[in-house]
């Protein structure tokens, strides 16, 4: 029997596979855009070998740490590189699950560019945090929101818009969508969370998802929590491949 002292520690992955997380971590940072990242923005991952990549990207110049555990990506402006806000910061580090929503949640996924007046968020909570004190904040969301990474929770807020808060055109936010949703591991994760959201977010979540050819049996339980009575406003997302068959209006 091999000698237990000898294992290598889980949370302390090495080789191959440590290159591969600092490579997604990367890549992810990289196409991200001016946001700021946190361990629970990379669900699946090792937290150890996410850690030790953002404090890498870190070191080379690519992020900034903002504070223990949260970092941020600038982007350039004429006035020099941004600055992420107090709350925007404090979102990151809040022990009561918070997700973007409205145009926070548009520019944190990639669908604006614009960065709203105020920032806004949505919460499980029954009040809004008291470090959230300038920023936007919609309360009592589903519970079952509160596995979710800030990005998945936005894209929940996304779809309980309509996709209204994009500044793409119909088909390009449609294509982001999909680029979005591809990930199955994510895809199942939303259509947990999902049984409590509106009707209208199990539509649309279900038309995407069978856009990108999501397991059927996840697309199943989507359709069978529709009243097949029901129809529903699409907004932008109306262009879906299958809105009509998924109860669009």
């Amino acid at each position: 029997m091999p000698n237990s002292g000898s294992r290598s520690n889980p949370r302390r992955p090495k080789g191959a596979h440590a290159r591969s997380v600092a490579h997604r971590v990367r890549t992810r940072v990289e196409n991200g855009g001016e946001r700021l990242w946190s361990l629970e923005d990379f669900p699946g991952l090792s937290p150890s070998a996410v850690a030790r990549a953002l404090s890498r990207l870190t070191e080379e110049g690519l992020l900034e740490r903002r504070r223990k555990g949260v970092y941020y990506r600038a982007r350039g402006t004429r006035f020099g590189l941004s600055v992420p806000t107090a709350s925007a910061v404090a979102a990151q580090t809040l022990r009561a699950p918070v997700h973007p929503a409205g145009l926070t949640a548009a520019n944190v996924l990639g669908f604006t560019t614009q960065n709203p007046g105020r920032l806004e968020y949505a919460t499980s909570a029954g009040a809004p945090p008291t470090a959230l004190a300038d920023a936007i904040v919609h309360t009592r969301r589903p519970a079952s929101r509160e596995g979710l990474s800030p990005e998945d929770g936005a894209l929940l807020e996304f779809l309980r818009e309509r996709a209204s808060t994009s500044d793409l055109s119909p088909d390009a936010t449609v294509a982001r969508l999909r680029k979005l949703l591809r990930d199955r591991e994510r895809f199942a994760r939303l259509v947990r969370a999902a049984a409590d959201e509106p009707p209208r977010v199990r539509a649309m979540l279900g038309a995407a998802g069978e856009q990108v050819g999501a397991d059927p049996k996840l697309l199943g339980r989507l359709r069978k929590s529709l009243n097949p009575l029901s129809r529903f406003e699409f907004g932008r997302l109306r262009s879906l491949r299958y809105a009509r068959e998924w109860q669009a209006k």
